[in-house]
């Protein structure tokens, strides 16, 4: 009869015989979600934990491909670079044939060099220029002493 009144109040009495407020059943499924909720803290804590270090493996995964990428865009430009000097060069060349060609051609020099010392340099800008295009298959360039004697320019393939 105590028990019964003490219940109808809200008082109850534990399995120690503590009167407490709640009833047992009550408390006993408190106290469970009590673990339950620290062991859903722990697992939450060590997501968090692995998230962060995947978060930095990728930050560092990301610097790297930029870094490789900077290094491939500036090897992509220097070729290019070079591409374009080899141009230059090469029709820097062109003219000086066509140049000493013209001289060559002229029954006189107009600045008064002999004839050997036109021959001196054609030959070196012709192996130059031969050596630039040494890649390039199928060019033809124009030749000096073919198909006309010795003054004459012909076609050679290079």
């Amino acid at each position: 009869m105590a028990q019964a009144a003490l219940g109808a109040a809200g008082l109850h009495f534990d399995e120690l015989n503590k009167l407490r407020v709640l009833e047992p059943e009550v408390a006993a499924q408190t106290a469970q979600l009590r673990e339950q909720c620290r062991a859903f803290v722990d697992k939450t804590a060590e997501f968090q934990n692995i998230v962060g270090s995947l978060i930095e493996l990728v930050d560092q995964l990301a610097k790297a491909v930029e870094s490789e990428k900077m290094k491939a865009i500036g090897a992509r430009n220097l070729l290019k670079s070079i591409a374009k000097q080899r141009e230059a060069q090469e029709q820097q060349l062109q003219a000086l044939i066509a140049e000493k060609k013209m001289q060559l051609e002229s029954p006189t020099c107009s600045k008064g060099v002999s004839w050997p010392e036109h021959m001196a340099a054609v030959p070196q800008a012709w192996s130059y220029l031969q050596a630039l295009q040494g890649t390039k298959e199928g060019s033809s360039l124009r030749t000096p002493g073919l198909n006309r004697g010795s003054r004459g320019w012909g076609s050679a393939e290079l």
